[in-house]
């Protein structure tokens, strides 16, 4: 089938298993965890370059981010590997990826495999940019 010449992309979320599992969980700490997973995550992609974010961009999306990440209830262990990810979104991206797998291993037991495989894909797409 061809394509209109004024059709329109179709969008494709880069996270979706991460934002179903969203969906799923029940109100309370597992889901206030795989939100800021998917808030987290969201900013990291735009440290990669094809995203095109100025590191001001990037600097002001992680000063509110910490915001909305401290009035959520997460586990205690979680607050420090989140926080660090977040500041990590301002600097490089092998830096990012380094604190987005430092947060894996601190969240893995709150998230699904799926999820868990989308976020390192993203750490394996940040560690091969040069």
């Amino acid at each position: 089938m061809q394509r209109l010449p004024y059709a329109l992309d179709s969008l494709r979320f880069p996270l979706p298993a991460l934002a179903a599992l969203t969906g799923r969980l029940p109100l309370g700490g597992g889901r206030e965890v795989a939100l800021a997973a998917l808030l987290v995550a969201r900013l990291a992609q735009g440290v990669l370059p094809d995203e095109g974010l100025a590191p001001a961009d990037r600097a002001t999306r992680a000063a509110a981010a910490k915001v909305w990440l401290a009035s959520l209830a997460l586990p205690a262990p979680t607050r420090v590997p989140f926080a660090r990810c977040l500041d990590a979104t301002t600097g490089s991206p092998l830096a990012v990826a380094g604190a987005l797998r430092s947060l894996i291993a601190a969240i893995n037991a709150h998230l699904d495999g799926a999820a868990v495989q989308e976020l390192e894909k993203l750490a394996r797409q940040l560690s091969a940019v040069s």
